[in-house]
């Protein structure tokens, strides 16, 4: 688990294409410092894990659903990522619960001087969002301004602009979505409740109407 507050934004050093899948290397120094074999790391809001340390630099393999429902299909050397370690027990949760599995991308639309930012995603996440629930965008946790059917809007200040690669985003480019896992509960515990009450079968009440029983 997450909180989506990124702790440093390292470098793509390295990408290997593999059979359905690849292996990337990353440059960060600061979550490299404690990180070992089989530790997770949030990449640009993608939980992957360890399987090297080399220095500063470890390495992750992106299988296939990885690369299908995120952005890392398309990073190259040189790309620079947000960076975050799984949270610890006990440690303030600053962001929001983030599990690090991707929902699908979005793509940034416009960004005014206020640092008002407008993504549009595809239907199916749109209806997961509220007005200042939380979101993850590439692994940063925000919070939603505005939706529609397909848009939303987030003000990111200067800190978040200057320490993510958030700032240097240009219109067009592809970022990771995650939606609060919590609407996906309510969604599937709501369902068949209301699937109930749509299909309850209406009898005759012998006074000429008929009532949902």
């Amino acid at each position: 688990m997450f909180t989506g507050i990124v702790e440093e934004v390292g470098e793509i050093t390295a990408v290997e294409s593999r059979q359905e899948a690849a292996r990337v290397s990353i440059r960060g120094p600061l979550v490299t410092s404690d990180a070992r074999h089989g530790d997770s790391i949030a990449v640009n809001g993608v939980c992957l894990t360890v399987v090297e340390v080399v220095g500063d630099t470890f390495v992750v393999d992106a299988v296939y659903e990885t690369l299908r429902r995120s952005s890392l299909d398309k990073v190259h050397v040189g790309d620079r990522v947000n960076l975050e370690r799984a949270a610890a027990v006990g440690q303030r949760l600053g962001g929001h619960v983030v599990q690090g599995h991707v929902d699908g991308t979005g793509r940034l639309v416009s960004r005014d001087a206020s640092g008002l930012t407008r993504f549009a995603i595809p239907q199916r996440l749109a209806r997961y969002l509220v007005e200042k629930g939380s979101i993850a965008v590439d692994g940063v946790s925000l919070t939603v301004v505005e939706v529609t059917d397909d848009e939303f809007t987030v003000a990111l200040i200067p800190t978040t602009l200057a320490d993510t690669t958030l700032g240097a985003l240009d219109p067009g480019a592809v970022v990771n979505i995650e939606v609060d896992v919590l609407a996906k509960y309510v969604e599937k515990l709501t369902a068949a409740r209301l699937a109930g009450l749509t299909a309850a079968p209406v009898e005759d009440n012998g006074a000429g109407t008929k009532e949902a029983q």
